[in-house]
């Protein structure tokens, strides 16, 4: 049996504990003891970017921003979806997941970082979307297990009424947001629509046809 190796531990602003983890070539992220993300089961992540980028592959100048950097399967599905003249801001909390992401010896997103598309950051989403209104044709959320934060208590405010109307006002005209949760919150649907986005929610299998699913909710202003 190939062992665990525990590469890494970084500390969250409200204080907890992410802990990056190898065992027989995948690696995983896991808060506080809970599994987070791996390597081996991202087909939601890669959904999140491909869903709301569609509608935009083929414009010029596209401007988006994805919050929560994980392990770079959003990013990398956005790049994949985009055109070489996009700009893709991404906006990571935790310094730790950045520099275990630049790591070339992991070979996790070293590659994609590279891209001169990418703007990365080690920033509050918030307070990037706070500080960019009208700048973005897409916004895609990933920042914790969903409407109930797992790993930052501070990641609240993005599902909240408020959080909702800044991240619509940091859209452009006809653009989309997409947020990843690990399960269905009917509630934070009826948030979105309140706020007068129409929702699309998907269920998108965490790997291959079954298993778990992940929930992931699509919304654009009118």
């Amino acid at each position: 049996m190939k062992r665990v190796e525990r590469l890494g531990e970084a500390k969250t602003p409200d204080g907890t504990t992410l802990t990056l983890y190898r065992h027989d070539g995948a690696y995983l992220i896991r808060a506080d003891g809970v599994e987070l993300m791996s390597t081996r089961r991202h087909k939601s992540e890669d959904a999140l970017a491909e869903i709301v980028c569609a509608p935009i592959r083929d414009r010029s100048g596209v401007r988006v921003l994805i919050g929560g950097l994980g392990l770079g399967f959003t990013l990398r599905a956005a790049l994949g979806s985009l055109n070489p003249d996009a700009k893709v801001v991404v906006a990571e909390i935790v310094k730790g997941v950045i520099s275990w992401n630049r790591n070339p010896a992991y070979g996790i997103s070293a590659d994609i970082l590279a891209d001169p598309r990418v703007d990365l950051r080690h920033a509050d989403v918030a307070d990037v979307i706070r500080a960019n209104p009208g700048d973005f044709d897409a916004i895609m959320l990933d920042v914790d297990n969903g409407a109930d934060p797992l790993t930052t208590a501070g990641n609240a405010q993005l599902y909240g009424d408020t959080g909702i109307r800044m991240t619509t006002a940091a859209l452009r005209p006809r653009g989309s947001i997409a947020y990843w949760s690990a399960q269905a919150d009917p509630n934070f649907a009826k948030a979105l629509r309140a706020a007068g986005l129409s929702v699309e929610v998907m269920k998108v299998h965490a790997h291959g046809s079954s298993g778990s699913q992940h929930t992931l909710f699509v919304a654009q202003a009118g």
